[in-house]
């Protein structure tokens, strides 16, 4: 658990350096940084981010998500240039999120998504998930929950500040996880309403590995 301790800090720390400075420079594979600012939904084609409900998310408000992930044939040879040998390591995915400017005091519940962003809030699809619900859309604990799916919720403080981290022992499936949506509330744990968490107010686009 060392080694995702460690990643949990260096993306962060990472995550602070970008939001500082925008104009750093994309890191190498296996990592995914996406920053970006929220534009009106209207303007989804172009847009890396888009908003909803500008009372929750305005357009002043930014978003900063990123990917690191562990295992599989990328990391292994980073890990082999950077230290040489083999050795042991852990495969999974770490997904870090950072929310600036947007609703105060307010607890948003937040997903990878299967699409990209539109001009519609339903555009993104449904959750991403490990192991597929054949029923849709899912809502049963099995398939719903927080190892099966990246979940993100973010409780901002008095400034609209917010940051969450999610780790799973699994790695996306190419070109199936293609956003991050933030939903109006905290999400769901029952039967018949796990994953839920109301309208979706914000989506931005991220190419996950």
């Amino acid at each position: 658990m060392s080694l995702v301790k460690a990643a949990t800090a260096a993306v962060a720390m990472a995550a602070s350096m970008a939001i500082a400075t925008p104009a750093v420079a994309a890191p190498p594979r296996p990592f995914v940084f996406v920053h970006d600012n929220f534009q009106p939904a209207s303007q989804a084609k172009s847009a890396g981010a888009v908003t909803y409900d500008k009372a929750l998310v305005p357009t002043t408000a930014t978003a900063f998500v990123a990917e690191l992930r562990l295992g599989g044939k990328g990391m292994e040879q980073h890990e082999k240039n950077m230290h040489g040998g083999h050795h042991k390591m852990h495969s999974g995915t770490f997904v870090f999120l950072s929310l600036r400017g947007v609703a105060a005091d307010h607890h948003f519940g937040i997903h990878v998504h299967t699409k990209a962003c539109g001009t519609k809030p339903d555009a993104s699809g449904p959750h991403y998930q490990n192991k597929k619900d054949p029923k849709q859309p899912s809502t049963n604990p099995k398939y719903a929950n927080p190892h099966n799916e990246v979940w993100l919720d973010v409780t901002t403080n008095g400034s609209g500040k917010g940051y969450a981290k999610a780790w799973v022992k699994w790695h996306f499936r190419s070109g199936e996880a293609r956003s991050v949506v933030i939903h109006k509330h905290a999400t769901g744990t029952t039967s018949g309403k796990a994953g839920e968490a109301g309208a979706r107010v914000a989506c931005v686009n991220v190419p996950f590995k």
